[in-house]
Order: C-alpha cells, then structure tokens, then sequence
C-alpha cells in the first residue's frame, strides 16, 4: 500500500523535489500537491523575461496540469486551495475552500514573501511587488496605459523589474539605499561599470535614498514618491523589490521549531521527523536561500530520503550571482571584498567595459567578481569550492583557465 506525501507549495521547490522522487521510487507514494496560484508549475526565475518580452508565461511553464494527471498527481490550485492549518497531531492538512487531506509524509515549500518597508502610503493602489505572475501581468497593464515607474531596490530583483519595464517603453527610475547597485553581489568599481551601462540604456537611479512616503491622489492610487532628502519623483506604478523573508507562517502555527526560517537538518527534516521542507522557507546550519542552484539541490537531498534510500546530505555551498539582463555578463561569488589577510588580482580595462578581482587568501580563492567578461566564472567558483592550491597558476589565472594552464588546466578540478 503506498503512503500518502502531501506538498503545500506547488513551486520550483517543491515541485523539483517530486520529480526527483518520481525519478527515484515512483510508485512509493500517493501525491497530493497544494497550491495558492492557479496555474501548474512554473519557472519563477523567468518572469523577468516574460516581463521584457522574451518570453510568454506559457514559455515558462515547468509542468502543466496534464503533468500531475500523467504523474497520478493530485493538484489542489488557486487561492481557495492553500492550505490554512497543519494538524500534526493527526497528520492532516486543511485549505481555505474544507478539503482535507491525510499524509504520511508532508513536504512543506512555501517559498518566501517580499519584504515590504513600513512607508506610509504602502498600501495605495499601484504599489505591488514582483514575485508572481499575477505581478507580473499587473505591470504589463500599467506599462500599457502609464508612463512612471519607480522600482525600490537596486538588487538583482530591482534591476531585473526596472529593465523589463524600461523595455515596456516607461521611464523607469531605480531607487537604491547603498551608494552601490547590487552591493551584495558588486565591489564598488563594477557596480558603477553595471550603472553606467544601464544609464546608457536609459535608466534612472536615485542611490543612496531613504523613501519618506508615497502620496496618493483622491481615488487612492499613488502620484508620487517623497524622500528624505525633500525631493518627490512622480510615480504610476511603485514597485517593492528590497529582499524576501521565509514564508513560514504555516509552519509556526503548527508548532514546528523554525528562527528565521523552518529550521531543517542536513536531511532536509525538520523537527518532526514526518515533516520536511526545501526551498526559500528553510533555514540550514543559519542560512536562508533566495538563489534557484541551491534550492535544486535540496530537492535531490529530500527526495533521496523520501524515497528511503537515506544516502544523502544537503552541504550549502557558495551560490554565483548572475543578472538576468539581456547583453549585461556579470558574475560574483564568494567574499568578493577580503579582509586585511586577503591579496587582490585585478584587470581592470574600461575601454573593453572588462573589469575582474579575484580575492585570494593562503593561496586559495576567496571570491570573484567579473563583469564584461564571465567566460571563467564557473572555473573560478570550482576553484573556490575546492580549495585548490593556486600557487602554481597564480600570476595568469586572472587571465582565464587556458591562459592559466593551456589544455591542462582542467587537470586542477577534481571531477563533479
């Protein structure tokens, strides 16, 4: 008799982690999957280009709903479908619309919520965030029918938000609190390099912000934003894009320990051993996840266990940061600033709009951050992750793995 697995979270996540386990025991469980969206699974990370128009929403569909059929897949979606209440007692589950479902096993991959800032006039018609479809089509509609768009944060999702709607034909300014665009992922000199190209493309930044209020007009909808500094930019449409938190309010209403996000162990097993959880909702060993290459390999973590055959164990390792932004090749990863230990490798040519630093410490990388030419980026990032001795290759590997090594260089990677 198979077991019964219930997934509240019908995304990349969740969704990744039973195709692993339909790879690896397809007949050990009963699915039934849940999830608030109404449509199947689709690549979230995408939406960035359905926003610019490379891409339609039915281009990035993962699994469609003739999927869960095929798969013998039960999908509970839409927002009457999400799950309200985790009974663990009794090893249930129950959504919005009554349906009740029993489990066996319940992987929880509620993904994260967007941070929204305490800043009077949040609430007003045309402030939204970016992280759905639903987002996604709202500002499609404006850009159709409006002209200023500003977007609060310079962070890969910012960036990502301001181009796509730039490519919509609005004037689109950027809002950032840091001196630095993507100053989690950027040192100072490639965050100006990645400034000045997308000013040439016709953005607008206003760095080093503090929004004060959004003003809105007599029906309720934003027409403007005031900041610190007395200025005030007019504004259709605002958009949130400053970070997200672990959406584990579920998880903390039935009782299971969760810091800032679900607390799991190196199996993906949260404290109730019936109970697991991958994806942005987790915390590991103190990290929280927001990159799509980790979340995959938790998936293959937890369906190794769901499946029973208990081998595997989920290791965090640096994640590289690239920007989804047609023409724009940036790549960091790793402590990319050093400490006073740290030595610095750097090739810097701003004619070629080329500008490299690697961070090495013990003869060992550190971190790297590339921009204008990414062509090594992976090789570094082994390197990184290996903890290979570089004393050897260290006056040319800035130069990239051939001019390093010739054909040999590969021999310094061990294989994956």
């Amino acid at each position: 008799m198979k077991l019964r697995l219930v997934v509240i979270g019908n995304g990349m996540a969740g969704m990744r982690t039973v195709e692993e386990l339909l790879l690896s025991a397809p007949d050990k469980y009963d699915i039934t999957v849940f999830g608030a969206e109404p449509y199947g699974n689709y690549n979230r990370i995408m939406l960035s280009a359905v926003l610019c128009g490379e891409k339609t929403i039915e281009d990035i569909v993962i699994n469609d709903r003739q999927w869960y059929r095929d798969n013998g897949i039960t999908l509970h979606a839409g927002p009457d479908k999400a799950v309200v209440r985790i009974e663990r007692g009794l090893r249930k589950v129950l959504a919005q619309d009554g349906t009740v479902v029993d489990y066996d096993r319940l992987l929880i991959a509620t993904g994260s919520k967007p941070v929204v800032p305490d800043i009077p006039g949040k609430d007003l018609v045309g402030v939204i965030g970016f992280r759905d479809i639903l987002d996604v089509n709202t500002m499609l509609a404006y850009s159709n029918s409006h002209q200023h768009a500003l977007v609060l944060g310079g962070g890969l999702l910012g960036l990502e938000a301001a181009n796509g709607l730039l490519q919509r034909g609005m004037d689109v300014t950027v809002i950032h609190n840091n001196e630095v665009l993507l100053n989690r992922q950027m040192d100072q000199h490639a965050g100006k390099m990645l400034q000045a190209e997308l000013e040439q493309r016709g953005l607008k930044f206003k760095m080093a912000a503090q929004t004060k209020a959004l003003i809105g007009d007599e029906n309720g909808h934003i027409v403007s934003a005031r900041f610190r500094d007395g200025s005030e930019l007019p504004c259709d449409l605002f958009i949130m894009a400053i970070g997200v938190r672990p959406n584990m309010a579920l998880a903390k209403q039935a009782g299971l320990y969760s810091e800032r996000g679900i607390v799991v162990n190196d199996t993906l097993q949260s404290y109730d051993p019936s109970v697991y959880a991958v994806g942005e909702c987790i915390q590991h060993r103190g990290a929280t996840f927001g990159l799509v290459a980790p979340l995959f390999e938790q998936a293959k973590v937890c369906a190794n266990h769901l499946a029973a055959h208990g081998v595997a164990e989920y290791v965090t390792l640096p994640t590289a940061t690239k920007l989804k932004v047609t023409g724009i090749n940036l790549f960091s990863v790793g402590d990319f600033v050093g400490d006073e230990q740290c030595g610095h490798i750097l090739f810097n040519d701003p004619s070629l709009g080329v500008y490299k630093k690697l961070v090495i410490k013990d003869n060992q990388i550190q971190g790297a951050v590339l921009y204008g030419d990414t062509r090594d980026g992976i090789w570094y990032q082994r390197l990184m992750e290996q903890k290979e001795d570089i004393t050897e290759i260290r006056s040319r590997m800035i130069f990239g793995k051939t001019e390093a090594g010739g054909v040999d260089a590969s021999s310094l990677l061990k294989p994956e």
